[in-house]
């Protein structure tokens, strides 16, 4: 496990367990104290924290003394600024590290999440800068060796993630991923990525995507190549990420996984959020860490996991969905929205079985899938960049969009940006994380076609 773990000296399950963790969030209008959440991650198996976006300080200060271990990062818009230069990388260690360390059990350090794949170009050329300079500053004050600095990515780092014995990086990010990853080495630092086969399930929303995705009985996956069945879709990214690490000559370095989770709320047109759903994939998760057996190139060995996430954050810094504000496992008053076996007084939980998943149906519904814009929350600058950079991408035809075209009316930027954020995504494979457009977009099953213009659709 990575930088050690507490688990209790007889290995006692009611103890805290080094590969389960939780993200933590301050982006809600109802977070309970500090103190409070420490209390109750004291009454539950979880033994790491990973504080979200920049450095709460004060939950840094309330896990004192607790032998929580935690994980610590700068926020996306604070790598330019960290990447300046080794006094401002020093800045932010002295004054947001070093007051509470060893104190605080800080084990990690992620520099920005999902950078890669978020399409700001300065941003990505600055990311192995910032974290050079973060690394310096540790060894500074001889902390180079304790605390790791690394990076959070998505799955949409990987340009193939089926079957996993084929995992690879994209081609467009293999060259600043060589770099990270020799950084990365070097110090010992492990691979983070998130990964959430929700998504999965959402691109393709069938009763046995479903019970594959929630670690359900079902009838596997054939990986050919390795001649592996898999039984789970957790299984499959994370030994994904392993063979496309293995594939740039990294075999040993360690993949933790930074977030996973399930919503249990649903927008209108999504299928998949619902509380029993939820409660089956982390139960389900809990008890597949639990039982040590690892994944099928990785066996015999829990990945560390960090739950997404412990509360709901209903105040996101950009557009998103009720899903996207619905991953928490616990209410603001410390009662947990379902018992996943995290308190150590119940580890067990049973799961729904597979006739009561909830797979809500929804109405009208066509045999497809279509990338649209989210409902609210996006300016027109963003749609009107959206229309410009992915018309401007080889083999996107936006005639139809344009004076004369089948889908010039309503001559609006929703109208438009729908229309060209749908076309990206069929031409990409119908790959989940195409349709994200900077969290924009999101998934739908209803069709979007109107009389003469027709939207091109994904198998549903």
């Amino acid at each position: 496990m990575c930088c050690g773990g507490v688990d209790d000296e007889d290995g006692d399950v009611a103890d805290t367990q080094s590969f389960i963790g939780v993200n933590y969030g301050d982006q809600s209008s109802e977070l309970p104290q500090p103190a409070d959440t420490v209390n109750l991650l004291k009454t539950t198996t979880i033994a790491k924290v990973r504080l979200l976006g920049s450095a709460d300080q004060s939950m840094i200060k309330a896990l004192e003394n607790t032998n929580i271990e935690l994980v610590m990062g700068l926020d996306n818009t604070e790598i330019l600024w960290v990447a300046s230069g080794p006094d401002a990388a020093s800045q932010w260690v002295n004054s947001k590290l070093l007051p509470y360390y060893p104190a605080s059990k800080i084990i990690i350090i992620t520099v920005g999440n999902e950078v890669l794949t978020a399409e700001n170009q300065n941003v990505i050329s600055a990311l192995l800068p910032a974290m050079q300079n973060i690394q310096n500053a540790l060894n500074t004050a001889s902390l180079g060796e304790k605390i790791k600095v690394t990076t959070v990515h998505s799955m949409a780092v990987l340009g193939q993630f089926s079957p996993p014995s084929s995992g690879a990086f994209h081609v467009s990010f293999v060259d600043a991923m060589k770099d990270l990853l020799k950084f990365q080495s070097a110090h010992g630092s492990p691979f983070l990525i998130n990964a959430f086969p929700f998504y999965e399930y959402k691109s393709n929303p069938t009763p046995e995507t479903l019970a594959f995705c929630l670690f359900q009985p079902n009838s596997g996956q054939l990986d050919s190549k390795s001649n592996i069945t898999y039984m789970n879709m957790f299984d499959v990214e994370v030994d994904a990420v392993r063979s496309a690490l293995n594939a740039m000559g990294y075999k040993d370095m360690e993949i933790v996984v930074a977030q996973t989770g399930w919503p249990y709320e649903h927008s209108r047109d999504e299928v998949g959020p619902s509380l029993d759903n939820a409660k089956a994939y982390v139960g389900n998760l809990i008890n597949h860490l639990r039982s040590n057996v690892g994944t099928p190139l990785m066996p015999g060995k829990s990945v560390d996991t960090y739950i997404y996430e412990l509360y709901d954050e209903d105040e996101p810094m950009g557009p998103s969905s009720i899903s996207d504000q619905s991953f928490g496992i616990f209410n603001s008053d410390s009662s947990p929205l379902y018992d996943a076996g995290l308190f150590k007084s119940s580890q067990n939980p049973i799961p729904p079985s597979p006739s009561t998943l909830s797979c809500p149906t929804l109405a009208p519904r066509s045999a497809g899938l279509w990338c649209v814009p989210k409902p609210d929350g996006i300016s027109d600058a963003q749609l009107q960049e959206i229309i410009n950079s992915t018309c401007n991408q080889k083999g996107i035809d936006c005639s139809p969009i344009k004076p004369g075209g089948a889908c010039f009316e309503p001559n609006t930027l929703a109208s438009h940006a729908a229309y060209v954020m749908n076309l990206h995504y069929q031409n990409s494979g119908s790959n989940p994380w195409e349709c994200n457009f900077a969290q924009t977009a999101t998934i739908t099953t209803v069709n979007p076609s109107y009389g003469g213009c027709v939207f091109p659709s994904g198998s549903a």
